[in-house]
């Protein structure tokens, strides 16, 4: 599912236009992003816990060339599963 069938399962599903159902989304990513920002880390009980971790820097290979290269230090956003979300997709 891509984000436009996404908008229109979510208009569809909450009654709404796919103009309310797109701003909606829109709120809810700006939302998430602000807020992985400011405190790193988002639990929604029974369905995710959304938060940033920092991946240490790190030696890689170029495949291409067997040299080894510098990968620097990062931030990623780290996505799990609540035990009610995951027992409904599971069943």
């Amino acid at each position: 599912m891509n984000k436009t069938e996404f908008v229109a399962a979510l208009a569809q599903h909450g009654a709404m236009s796919k103009v309310d159902a797109e701003k909606l989304f829109q709120v809810f990513r700006h939302t998430l992003e602000t807020e992985l920002t400011v405190a790193g880390k988002i639990v929604l009980p029974g369905f995710l816990t959304i938060e940033v971790v920092d991946k240490p820097a790190r030696k890689a290979r170029n495949p291409a060339t067997g040299q080894e290269i510098d990968v620097p230090a990062k931030k990623s956003v780290k996505i799990r599963a609540g035990k009610e979300f995951a027992d409904k997709v599971n069943h």
